[in-house]
């Protein structure tokens, strides 16, 4: 029987049902698409070295690739961390957006307003900058980087952090 011929009450519990169908599907499918180096990896192949370094500019729009990007610097400066914990705090400062800017807390009330990623004042992003990365707090990875390597002067690893810092 067509959509258009059922009760209103019966159409909208079938595109609620719908709609919770794709969402899963579409959800499944990220972490699918995360999870294929992983799955399709053999002993060989997981043992063999990259063909070509990845660049930052490989990574544009795409907080997993800035994450593993800010990695790949971190390993080159003794940086700790990991990507569960960059991501989580990535989530609960930003939500994941680049260009947040926090115009409301007590930083911000004395003209230094967190911002990027991981919400870095404008001091703290000049003085934990990590060489290699861009000189802007809104550049995902820079802004990454920097916020690591004060987590780590300061807690030992932005996985030790699990409340804003």
């Amino acid at each position: 029987m067509p959509a258009f011929a059922l009760p209103a009450r019966r159409r909208n519990d079938r595109s609620k049902a719908a709609r919770i169908r794709r969402t899963l599907a579409a959800a499944a499918t990220g972490a699918a698409v995360l999870a294929l180096p992983v799955v399709g990896a053999t002993s060989a192949s997981a043992a063999a070295p990259a063909a070509a370094p990845a660049t930052a500019t490989a990574y544009r729009g795409s907080l997993d690739g800035w994450i593993r990007q800010s990695l790949t610097v971190m390993a080159k400066h003794g940086i700790p961390g990991s990507y569960n914990g960059i991501y989580r705090n990535v989530m609960r400062e930003s939500s994941g957006n680049p260009r947040a800017i926090n115009n409301w807390d007590s930083n911000a009330a004395k003209g230094i307003p967190s911002k990027g990623l991981l919400q870095v004042i404008d001091p703290t992003f000049r003085t934990y900058h990590v060489p290699g990365t861009a000189y802007d707090p809104y550049d995902p990875i820079a802004n990454i980087t920097a916020a690591c390597n004060y987590a780590a002067h300061r807690y030992g690893s932005i996985d030790n952090v699990n409340s804003a810092y």
